[in-house]
């Protein structure tokens, strides 16, 4: 097992990318803090992935509720080695001065703003232990952006930049920083990215993949087992893509 004896947060476990990481994790070995904000979904499916799981409801956007979160994690499980910072928003796919600003705020807290409130929170406590490892969720956007989601394009921009720069100021204190950029995958927000969820937006969203299909939770999951584990010790402010070749 590649995570035995290790702990983790991931949030927005409740579903999608954060759930297939916190299977996985919980299969390798690991004990798992699932987050999201509906807490309802992340009790679910903790209770559905037996004793390796815990839930706690999160609104990464709120320093108070990330704090909190936190705290509960590392007494549930007497500390924390890994940090997923999974959960994301989006606005629908639409041209960008028709993006309301409530709706960019939303998604700058979420995606951005919540990596610096969880650092804020638990960089003390893995400098604390001497070693920690924390994985970004980005995404194809960032690198390669869409029409129609320039916000949430720069948004995941900032969140691979972040990792890279947390990386260099966090390896002199053994914390290691990646981040995943996964193309469009088979996850709830899918529908908002394309617009409309119909059979041709589909096709058109595959069709712009080399490889021929979107992600799914486990391609990024086996992405996050890797990096979380100690098979990737040298490995710090990469951003793995993995997108069937999208980003070529």
């Amino acid at each position: 097992m590649r995570l035995r004896n290790r702990t983790a947060i991931v949030t927005g476990a409740g579903q999608g990318f954060g759930l297939g990481i916190a299977e996985t994790f919980i299969r390798e070995g690991a004990l798992v803090a699932l987050l999201d904000i509906n807490r309802e979904a992340a009790e679910r499916e903790a209770a559905r992935l037996g004793p390796a799981a815990v839930a706690f409801g999160c609104d990464v956007s709120d320093g108070q509720e990330v704090d909190r979160a936190s705290a509960d994690a590392v007494a549930a499980f007497g500390h924390i080695d890994i940090l997923v910072n999974n959960a994301g928003t989006t606005h629908r796919n639409r041209p960008m001065l028709e993006v309301e600003e409530e709706e960019f705020d939303r998604i700058f807290a979420v995606n951005v703003k919540s990596i610096y409130l969880f650092a804020r929170s638990l960089v003390p406590h893995f400098r604390a232990r001497g070693r920690g490892v924390i994985l970004n969720i980005g995404s194809t956007a960032g690198i390669r952006p869409r029409p129609g989601l320039t916000w949430y394009n720069g948004s995941k921009a900032a969140a691979i930049m972040l990792s890279k720069s947390m990386a260099v100021e966090l390896a002199p204190d053994r914390i290691r920083v990646n981040a995943i950029a996964p193309v469009a995958g088979e996850t709830p927000l899918l529908a908002t990215f394309m617009g409309e969820d119909t059979p041709e937006k589909r096709a058109a969203f595959t069709a712009s993949v080399p490889w021929g299909r979107l992600s799914t939770p486990q391609d990024i999951a086996n992405s996050a087992l890797f990096l979380c584990s100690d098979e990737a010790e040298m490995v710090t402010g990469a951003v793995l893509t993995v997108d069937g070749g999208r980003c070529i």
